[in-house]
């Protein structure tokens, strides 16, 4: 049985979990305080030197870690990773940008806001992660306004990938009142058959 270590309120676990009802795998769940600093202790490290959840462990002890690559690894002859190489690397580029333009911003606002009480020390910083999150969920929405999916008209780890910080983009401050087929897109994945909340 895999067994997967993270924290509940992470997109980032959340991704794993998601994946893991949608394929109708069974799992075992460990939490880890990351405010507490479970992440840094030896025997977490030892599962990821890089010291960040979420960790998939294998039935034969091999860890994998980085949500994005957990989901490439499950969903693996399954429909939701394209095997037409072109669909596949549409997958890997929504990939890519949600971690490097969307997750930095949108997660990181979540962080302050929800899991650090918005201080005044991160005040600014939130502010920026605003303005460049709006930037990120506008290029889903224009993608969105042509695909009922982010690849296409199949549901895909692409989907995944970036439904799990963007539907709780408000609890970082973001409002999505003006983004109609991106909340449109939220409603489609949310009905998709096997689809669990957050937490």
């Amino acid at each position: 049985m895999y067994q997967v270590h993270g924290d509940r309120r992470s997109g980032n676990c959340y991704k794993v979990v998601l994946m893991l009802h949608l394929l109708g795998v069974d799992y075992r769940w460990h939490d880890v305080d990351i405010l507490a600093g479970e992440t840094r202790t030896a025997a977490f490290l030892a599962k990821n030197p890089n010291g960040k959840i979420p960790v998939l462990e294998l039935e034969d002890g091999t860890c994998l870690w980085e949500s994005n690559a957990i989901l490439n690894f499950l969903a693996e002859g399954s429909r939701f990773l394209p095997s037409e190489p072109r669909l596949r690397t549409q997958v890997l580029q929504w990939q890519f940008f949600e971690q490097y333009s969307h997750e930095p911003y949108v997660a990181v606002a979540r962080f302050i806001q929800l899991y650090q009480g918005l201080p005044e020390s991160r005040r600014a910083e939130h502010q920026a992660c605003l303005e460049r999150g709006y930037r990120a969920l506008a290029v889903m929405e224009q993608q969105l306004q042509r695909t009922p999916f982010l690849v296409g008209e199949g549901y895909s780890i692409a989907d995944i990938a970036l439904y799990a910080y963007t539907h709780v983009a408000d609890e970082g401050g973001f409002v999505l009142d003006d983004f109609p087929a991106l909340r449109a897109w939220l409603a489609r994945v949310a009905a998709q058959p096997g689809h669990v909340p957050i937490g």
